[in-house]
C-alpha cells in the first residue's frame, strides 16, 4: 500500500491551475490519512476562500490519490484553520513566485 511520502509524491503532479505551482510546494496539504483498510484522507486548504478551481482541484487530487497503490478510497478534508500564508510554500515556490520570505 501507498505510504504518505509516495502520495505527497504523487500529488507533486497536481498544479494550482491559476499559480502553476504543485499544491504540494504551495503548501495546501497539511495531512496525508491512511487508514489501515487503505482509505485516505487529505487534509488541506487552498489559497483563497473564493478559489474559482476548487472543484477541478479536488477531482484532480482524488483521481491521483485513487490510483496509488492499494488505495481503495479518498476523501478531501478542506480546512481553513491554520489559514495559508506564503510563508506555507516551499523555498523553492517562493522563490518561483517571487515571494522573498
Amino acid at each position: 500500500m501507498a505510504d504518505e511520502d509516495e502520495i505527497l509524491d504523487a500529488l507533486r503532479d497536481v498544479y494550482d491551475p491559476e499559480i502553476r505551482v504543485n499544491i504540494v510546494e504551495l503548501g495546501l496539504i497539511y495531512k496525508v490519512i491512511i487508514g489501515e483498510d487503505g482509505f485516505v484522507t487529505v487534509r488541506m486548504t487552498l489559497t483563497s476562500p473564493n478559489c474559482p478551481a476548487v472543484e477541478e482541484l479536488k477531482r484532480e487530487i482524488l483521481r491521483t490519490v485513487k490510483a496509488q497503490d492499494g488505495i481503495t478510497g479518498a476523501e478531501l478534508d478542506l480546512v481553513w484553520e491554520p489559514e495559508w500564508t506564503p510563508a506555507m510554500m516551499s523555498e523553492e515556490a517562493r522563490l518561483e513566485l517571487g515571494y522573498d520570505i
